[in-house]
């Protein structure tokens, strides 16, 4: 072996030998059974900011504090370990279980907001299913309501306000799949609830327009006997728009689907064909 050659093979074994003892140290620690010895080594990496291993320590440490001042700060410790790992479910569970075991812990408040934060860090995109974003919100109003004086109110309104407007995309986005797939009616629906439910949505004017336009393709595509009742609701809602928005994106084919739905509905086949049903009725 040449000196360049052996030279770096001592380098690695002793990186190696380095390695194995840092683990070795771990390892002892923590088949120790020694809960001060776990308890400490787990604060010490809390501060290094080793989350793996203190959150394996403070988890063996946890029975033999149980009830006990050191339970406190390993409890809370413990919660933020899983926190700091991305483990946002298992720690909204924990910060919540330590506000209820240290009620009168000043930690309490701060505890309970990292518990709803950790819920709002599980909401997913708004393509996926939003119950997760529903449980965040319903999470963060919570802990509103509890501490209305709390300096967190103004980020949690905002974390809501984040949340409702992923709830608000999802709710845009099902209503035009449904209009791409011809699926008018529901389409309609969709978008109706999406005005209630959100009122001061920006996508106000684009929402009307496309109930408009499903209106008008509802009633094209309606059977005969429904065609003038959708045709004058399509007029209708194209005239909700117009009260709205004078003029502006959208207002010319507003203006277009109002004026084919008024004359469309027009036509005396509709008419005679109802005179026909009632004489038939009669």
């Amino acid at each position: 072996m040449n000196l360049p050659s052996l030279f770096l093979y001592v380098i690695l074994l002793c990186l190696g030998l380095g390695l194995s003892s840092c683990k070795s140290t771990y390892e002892k620690i923590r088949t120790s059974n020694d809960a001060p010895l776990m308890l400490k080594a787990a604060n010490d990496y809390y501060k290094k900011k080793d989350w793996v291993r203190a959150q394996a320590l403070y988890e063996l440490a946890l029975s033999s504090y149980r009830g006990q001042k050191e339970a406190d700060d390993l409890y809370y410790n413990y919660a933020d370990c899983h926190y700091q790992l991305s483990e946002y479910e298992m720690a909204a569970h924990l910060f919540k279980n330590y506000s209820i075991t240290f009620p009168n812990n000043p930690r309490k408040e701060e505890a309970e907001f990292l518990a709803a934060y950790a819920i709002y860090k599980t909401s997913p995109g708004f393509r996926l299913d939003q119950s997760g974003t529903a449980k965040a919100i319903e999470a963060l109003q919570a802990f509103v309501n509890t501490y209305p004086e709390s300096k967190k109110v103004g980020e949690c309104n905002q974390l809501i306000d984040n949340l409702r407007l992923k709830l608000e995309t999802k709710a845009l986005e099902q209503g035009r799949l449904y209009l791409d797939t011809k699926h008018y009616q529901a389409g309609i629906t969709t978008l109706e609830n999406l005005l209630t439910d959100f009122p001061e949505t920006k996508e106000d004017r684009e929402i009307r327009y496309l109930i408009a336009k499903a209106s008008f393709e509802l009633a094209e595509n309606s059977i005969f006997e429904k065609q003038k009742e959708r045709y004058l609701q399509a007029v209708e809602k194209a005239e909700l728009f117009q009260k709205r928005y004078t003029g502006g994106k959208y207002a010319q084919e507003i203006k277009k689907i109002k004026e084919d739905a008024k004359s469309k509905a027009k036509n005396q086949k509709y008419d005679r064909y109802q005179s026909t049903s009632i004489g038939n009725k009669s």
